[in-house]
């Protein structure tokens, strides 16, 4: 099982708010964590955060990064009656949103709780009942009888929406159920590894961070990777699991507890072969499990990571969740430590000589 500090990083991770543009409440527990273990602690202009270990300007850069976003909504428009119109931010899929509870944080960072609502189905032709409901036709329900009441409150178009729901570990076991492991997991991992190295040492520059806005098209990781210029780049995140009822393999194969999934191929990138080959043979030789994954239809910050300036090698190592884009995903937290594991032992290899002969071509 997790140490308890181990698994309270998870909790507050899981728990902050963070859609894209407004990721200030995972920064904040970003920099509270890793500034015992940081020589310095960076933000690019859009509010990626990048902690920095290492002063051997002539050691290699290596930046592996998490993002602090989580998919969610915005208050577009509040209605005469009081109900809240919003926009989604990020991929979701209208037969998981309805019914479920929300919190909207005001720009004075009141939370006003509200669920998710539709017409009954009561009133919808049975040709209607069998289609997915459409996300333009929901509303959020804040229990209000006007639009004067919700501005009281303090409720204004561009406020926060997040999903509610609390941490679990799901009836003792090593399966933990919580909203937005996509990615605070992968943030979670780039800590551990920061705090890893930091005290055990390393042959390199190690850029720790967590990027902004990846779920609304890898936005930070192009500024993040671009302030840093690294020699090699790892983006940390999840993957989708394919071990739940009706999954078939070629939809996909990863199951949870058998380790991370190492990208061989997703939409956004090709990872870079040498170093692919290398996080593998890491794993091998360390008798670290993984799998091998492809995400034909979505992507990670390596894909704006491998085109930043004039190229940099690298590669998405990600965890695998169930019920990716919804109030409630689970991971298992084997695959997290193993995670750690395995990009701790990557980094620390990565010093001059190997990242010359995988640059080398």
């Amino acid at each position: 099982m997790l140490e308890q500090k181990d698994e309270q990083l998870l909790i507050d991770l899981t728990s902050a708010r963070g859609v894209p543009g407004n990721e200030e409440e995972v920064r904040e527990i970003f920099k509270a964590y890793a500034k015992p273990f940081a020589d310095e602690i960076m933000f690019d202009g859009i509010g990626s955060v990048i902690a920095k270990h290492g002063q051997d300007e002539q050691a290699p850069k290596i930046f592996i990064s998490g993002h602090m976003d989580e998919v969610g909504f915005m208050v577009t428009k509040i209605t005469e009656k009081g109900f809240i119109e919003f926009q989604t931010l990020g991929g979701w899929w209208s037969q998981v949103m309805l019914a479920q509870q929300v919190e909207i944080k005001t720009s004075e960072g009141k939370l006003i709780h509200g669920v998710i609502g539709c017409k009954p189905p009561h009133v919808l032709s049975p040709e209607a009942r069998k289609q997915p409901y459409d996300i333009k036709d929901m509303f959020i329900d804040v229990g209000a009888a006007s639009e004067e009441e919700v501005k009281a409150w303090g409720v204004r178009p561009g406020d926060m929406i997040t999903p509610y729901i609390e941490y679990k570990r799901l009836n003792d076991t090593k399966f933990l159920l919580a909203k937005a492991w996509d990615n605070r997991v992968g943030t979670a991992v780039a800590l551990r590894v920061l705090e890893n190295l930091a005290t055990e040492g390393h042959n390199n520059q190690l850029y720790a961070g967590s990027d902004v806005m990846e779920e609304v098209g890898l936005r930070g990781a192009r500024t993040s990777t671009y302030l840093v210029n690294p020699d090699i780049a790892l983006a940390l995140d999840t993957g989708t699991a394919g071990d739940t009822p009706g999954m078939t393999p070629k939809e996909a194969d990863s199951v949870l507890g058998k380790g991370p999934q190492i990208l061989i191929f997703d939409a956004s990138m090709i990872p870079h072969k040498k170093l692919l080959n290398f996080v593998v043979k890491v794993a091998e030789e360390l008798e670290i499990p993984f799998q091998y994954a492809v995400i034909a239809g979505g992507g990670t910050d390596a894909g704006q990571m491998h085109l930043t300036r004039k190229g940099v090698p690298s590669l998405a190592i990600t965890v695998p969740v169930r019920y990716l884009h919804s109030h409630t995903s689970v991971i298992h937290e084997d695959d997290y430590l193993n995670t750690v594991k395995l990009v701790t032992e990557v980094v620390r290899r990565l010093d001059r000589q190997t990242v010359d002969e995988l640059l080398s071509y």
